[in-house]
């Protein structure tokens, strides 16, 4: 699950210039971690209409990563009014809309990680997405992002009482030891890992 979060309302406002808006919420992530979904969406268009923007209309696509422009076009006509779309969704869903619609788009959200759900508990930083995973070597802890230094060979030394000194959150590396103790593969930790290969992370390629 794509983990965002919502751009300062000021710098919304300071970027889109223009005065017809359309608004466009996803069903899917942005939904699920309250940035982007219906309640979010109807906020967003109440704030922009009391800065004396004229909302033309809105919608929460199911997913706005993947999606019929023509199917979005039929069921939501005002969109041929905007002059502007403002899209509550990751990145990707914010390109792939700039893509399909030919309409200037702005981007609502910020994304920061690839994350998950569990228990109902929004879990940020799980993946860092590098075309490389080895994290059966770390008890399934990915150091590149829960580790706020990305170090791939042991903890640093700096961490007090279990906490990173860079942004106090738990040293990756503490969890790491406990779950490979925990299933009896202490062995991974001796493993040296050389730097990642970023060609791995595949790119598009023209």
């Amino acid at each position: 699950m794509i983990i965002s979060r919502q751009k300062e309302f000021k710098d919304i406002l300071r970027v889109l210039k223009e005065q017809n808006i359309f608004i466009i919420g996803c069903g899917k992530c942005a939904t699920r971690t309250h940035v982007g979904g219906e309640p979010e969406v109807l906020d967003m268009k109440k704030r922009l209409a009391a800065a004396r923007k004229n909302i033309v209309g809105w919608t929460v696509l199911s997913s706005v990563c993947s999606t019929s422009w023509d199917e979005v076009l039929s069921f939501n006509p005002g969109i041929k009014k905007a002059d502007a779309l403002l899209v509550m969704s990751c990145g990707g869903g914010a390109s792939v809309i700039s893509m399909l619609s030919g309409i200037q788009v702005y981007p609502a959200l910020d994304t920061e990680s690839l994350g998950g759900v569990c228990r109902d508990e929004i879990m940020k930083e799980q993946c860092g997405m590098c075309g490389e995973c080895t994290i059966w070597e770390y008890g399934g802890i990915c150091p590149l992002v829960q580790c706020a230094k990305g170090l791939l060979n042991g903890p640093c030394g700096g961490a007090a009482d279990g906490k990173c000194e860079v942004d106090d959150r738990p040293c990756a590396w503490d969890g790491i030891y406990e779950k490979l103790k925990k299933m009896g593969k202490l062995e991974y930790l001796e493993i040296l890992h050389e730097p990642k290969d970023h060609s791995k992370k595949q790119r598009r390629k023209n």
